[in-house]
């Protein structure tokens, strides 16, 4: 009632008090802020910084040995031994000692301070007779940093009371180690700097469940958490999560809190050293509260609602009421008592009512720095729900400082109104524990344990990261193997085939009329028609299925079959009246003897009707025809895929003379020089060559090249050591590469905290597609963990990190050893031809070519590099062996040449 009875002291409490939608639209600016921070482009003007760590990972409980910690503080440096014993750091043992700083060297020389602090651990290791083996050494510097690396960070701005020349702008982990150094304590290492909250973050990330943010409400007020690395644009980290030091202080100091601000916190921030800048923090941090009670009892007494009869003369002088007494004035039950003795201790003779209002201003001053803190915290974990993409975020937050733990009503808010305001987030606040010690220990482990392991990783993928000189070599390679592949006496011995395709000439636009295609390459098989047209070409097409009975009984059943298919596509596209010119797609090895002589060397692809290998395919097609007096059959072309490829890019580009597939298997095939092709008669024009290099290195010219994973996967195959090349660079191998060194980094204990994987041992259960949807630039890693899940694969965040970096050096390697073939064809291209410069474009076909995200920039980056004389375009295929087939035939016909005597090419 005797509240209620005074306007004054409601209109107090009302300006005090921050309704929820005010504290929403707070929580909505602090993420605007935010973001702002971590965007590189608005960075500069962010008053919430967003200053980016360079820790990258929490504790996972494994970390051990002994650790050096140093802290500066406002008025001392601390300095501590931790050894942690690597049980789940349950017990981590601590020493410590405090060394009071003289007052001169807070404001004196740079110089001196660090000297100061490298004598207070030598003094500190002298004391407890440590070892000289290496001492790792994490310094706790809570001020304002732009940190470049974990040991490199440059001063912004001193503050709390340091002013220290020198030393702004400065790596301050250098100058700590320089002083070091002179004090002769060559053991101690500085690996790591941090600010306090950081700290508080890890130490509470060591009872098991990993803590991701930090919230410190003492003098001042900050806070971390772990964001996705990616979001963090000024750091040039792209993958995992990074600690974002907020500097969420500053938030306000351009004038977005100015509708919360009242006239005390006005008169607050004029007083103080640093008028207009860190708002946030005059409105919650404990060094301003007491001055902002202050301030609302001058202006109540001032207005005759307060003391009335005392001189208030008192209240005027800065800092008289502490922020500790008002924290003890609202306690429910020795508040009274407090305020009173406060009050009398100033010399004011308070009545019971005086009493009872200043603690409801009190009261009013905590619960609003409870609650804006709530809605700065809300934002985080906001933003932490939604960058993760997850419909709701459990979290464990890290709390420290005067405030929190100081008063239950302060805890008992921020949780409150954190869960109204973020209410898709389920937060567990943790009070830290010495955060600055053990946290900054924590900190320096964790650093010395991914170093390590970072150590390990490397040295287990090195023989799969090629270097320049390396696929220099295998250019250097493809070539001689081409040119003894191209050679009548060596073409035996060659493990790049160089087959001759008698496809003389790539279409030049002039091909007109209607033709058929035919698509045999696995369990189905595709019929076409395609009509070339002076406006394009136009296809219709059907899928027709072999049975597994066909595919391994009788070649004439098998052939049968596909007559009756084709009759079946002429009847139902009205063309049983024609003779068509049919171009046939046969994705089998073959020995090629003409254009339309192919003999099939052996069946692949679970195929294996009898009676047809050593024949000729065409001739198989015909007599089947025959017998099923189908006379309307006109076979003038057989070609492989990578042919077809190339033809049917090339009626859209005459400069395409290249094909290539990446795909399950790998192939490439280019326009020779008809003199350079001695396993044909013939010196004129161009024919083009099926390189079949899927099988270079089977000779062992590529032995250096394979690693284990490779030989383990190659084992494993039903073609051991042959396609060596293939299996480098194929769908069908990449995904059996990337188990194997999942099994090896779980064997190291590097990965899924090397427990048993099961699943994992079973060959082809990690798919290469799952490769294309892991690399994807801006995938969640909760997507890559749920692919993982789904393989049975418990991962923890840095675990699929881990399987990321594994799945892009083997899908790297790939595209750069694909590149390195292409570098010998197109600069033998070059060659042949006479050029200072070639430019040509490559048909390319194949689902790694075209699903992988990185794939075809990989390839074509290395391709840039190895060939700089040659201009090469891609163009991604439509349609190859079909479009391809028919083109083929289409160019035979152009000009009726006689069969036997290749036409020149039109290039």
């Amino acid at each position: 009632p005797a509240l209620m009875s005074c306007p004054q002291v409601q209109r107090a409490l009302l300006a005090l008090t921050v309704p929820l939608e005010m504290l929403q639209a707070v929580k909505g600016r602090m993420l605007q802020a935010m973001r702002k921070g971590l965007s590189r482009q608005t960075h500069a003007q962010a008053n919430v910084r967003m200053l980016p760590t360079y820790i990258c990972s929490t504790p996972d409980g494994t970390e051990k040995g002994d650790l050096l910690v140093v802290e500066l503080c406002q008025s001392h440096v601390r300095t501590l031994w931790v050894t942690l014993l690597g049980d789940g750091n349950q017990s981590p043992q601590v020493m410590y000692k405090i060394f009071d700083t003289p007052g001169d060297i807070m404001k004196g020389k740079g110089e001196a301070l660090f000297d100061f602090i490298a004598q207070c651990v030598r003094q500190f290791l002298a004391g407890i007779g440590s070892p000289q083996h290496r001492l790792p050494l994490g310094f706790v510097f809570p001020f304002s940093c732009r940190q470049t690396r974990l040991d490199k960070a440059e001063l912004i701005s001193w503050s709390k009371g340091f002013s220290c020349s020198d030393v702004e702008g400065k790596d301050v982990v250098q100058l700590l180690q320089s002083a070091i150094n002179k004090q002769e304590l060559y053991h101690v290492d500085v690996v790591a700097l941090m600010n306090d909250t950081v700290g508080t973050m890890m130490t509470c990330s060591m009872g098991g469940e990993p803590c991701e943010v930090a919230l410190v409400v003492d003098t001042g007020t900050n806070s971390c958490f772990m964001a996705e690395a990616q979001q963090v644009e000024m750091a040039e980290e792209t993958s995992g999560r990074m600690c974002v030091n907020t500097e969420w202080g500053c938030f306000g100091d351009d004038g977005t809190l100015s509708d919360v601000l009242t006239p005390y916190d006005q008169r607050v921030d004029q007083e103080s050293s640093s008028p207009g800048e860190k708002r946030f923090e005059k409105l919650v941090g404990s060094l301003y509260l007491g001055e902002i009670v202050r301030h609302a009892l001058t202006a109540l007494a001032a207005e005759k609602a307060l003391f009335i009869g005392s001189s208030v003369a008192v209240l005027r002088t800065k800092d008289v009421l502490k922020t500790q007494q008002v924290l003890e004035i609202i306690d429910n039950e020795e508040g009274m008592a407090k305020a009173r003795g406060a009050l009398e201790a100033l010399g004011l003779r308070p009545s019971e009512r005086d009493c009872c209002r200043v603690q409801q201003i009190c009261r009013a001053v905590v619960s609003r720095a409870a609650a804006l803190c709530a809605a700065g915290l809300a934002a985080i974990l906001s933003h932490m729900c939604q960058s993760r993409e997850l419909e709701r975020l459990v979290v464990n937050v890290g709390v420290d400082g005067e405030l929190y733990r100081g008063h239950t009503r302060f805890r008992e808010i921020l949780q409150s109104v954190t869960g109204l305001l973020a209410p898709e987030c389920t937060a567990t606040l943790l009070p830290s524990v010495d955060g600055t010690g053990q946290g900054a220990a924590m900190v320096t482990a964790v650093t010395l344990r991914l170093a390590a392991q970072r150590r390990e990783v490397d040295q287990l993928l090195a023989p799969l990261r090629l270097s320049r000189t390396d696929l220099e070599r295998v250019q250097v390679l493809m070539r001689r193997e081409m040119e003894l592949g191209l050679g009548r006496e060596s073409n035996a011995n060659a493990s790049v085939r160089m087959l001759p395709t008698y496809v003389c000439g790539t279409p030049d636009g002039t091909e007109r009329g209607e033709f058929l295609a035919l698509d045999l390459g696995g369990t189905n098989f595709r019929v076409l028609v395609v009509r070339v047209a002076q406006d394009g070409i136009r296809m219709a097409s059907e899928i027709y299925v072999i049975p597994t009975a066909i595919m391994q009984g009788t070649g004439e059943a098998l052939f049968d079959h596909i007559i009756e298919c084709i009759m079946d596509f002429q009847l139902k596209q009205d063309l049983m009246e024609q003779v068509l010119p049919l171009g046939f797609t046969f994705s089998f090895p073959c020995q090629q003897l003409g254009l339309d002589k192919a003999v099939l060397l052996s069946w692949t692809k679970g195929f294996s009707a009898s009676g047809c290998v050593g024949q000729d395919v065409v001739h198989l097609l015909r007599e089947a025809a025959q017998r099923k007096q189908h006379l309307g059959l006109k076979v003038v072309a057989v070609v492989n895929d990578t042919v077809g490829t190339m033809m049917s890019c090339g009626y859209d580009d005459p400069k395409c003379e290249i094909g290539l597939i990446v795909g399950t298997g790998t192939n490439a095939c280019y326009m020779e020089e008809m003199q350079n092709v001695g396993t044909v008669e013939g010196e004129q024009g161009r024919m083009c060559i099926n390189m079949e290099w899927g099988a270079f290195g089977d000779n062992g010219c590529l032995d250096d090249i394979f690693t284990d994973f490779d030989r383990l996967v190659d084992e494993k195959t039903i073609n051991v050591g042959k396609q060596r090349f293939e299996k480098l660079i194929s769908g069908m191998y990449l995904g059996e590469i990337v188990r194997h060194i999942l099994l090896a980094l779980v064997k190291k204990q590097l990965l899924f905290r090397g427990k048993p994987c099961p699943k994992l041992q079973n060959k082809d259960i990690f798919q290469t597609k799952f490769l294309s949807t892991i690399e994807i630039d801006g995938l969640a890693l909760r997507q890559v963990r749920a692919i993982l899940q789904d393989l049975e694969l418990q991962a923890s965040f840095e675990d699929s990190v881990l399987v990321r970096e594994v799945c892009q050096t083997v899908s790297l390697r790939a595209a750069q050893l694909c590149a390195a073939g292409l570098a010998a064809v197109v600069e033998k291209m070059r060659e042949n031809r006479g050029l200072a410069r070639l430019a040509v474009t490559v048909g390319v076909d194949g689902t790694l070519y075209k699903m992988h995200p990185c794939f075809s920039q990989h390839l074509q980056q290395m391709l840039r590099d190895l060939a700089p004389n040659c201009t090469v375009t891609f163009l991604q295929s439509e349609d190859g062996s079909g479009k391809g087939a028919a083109l083929v035939a289409a160019v035979a016909c152009r000009g009726a040449e006689p069969r036997g005597q290749p036409p020149l090419s039109p290039q």
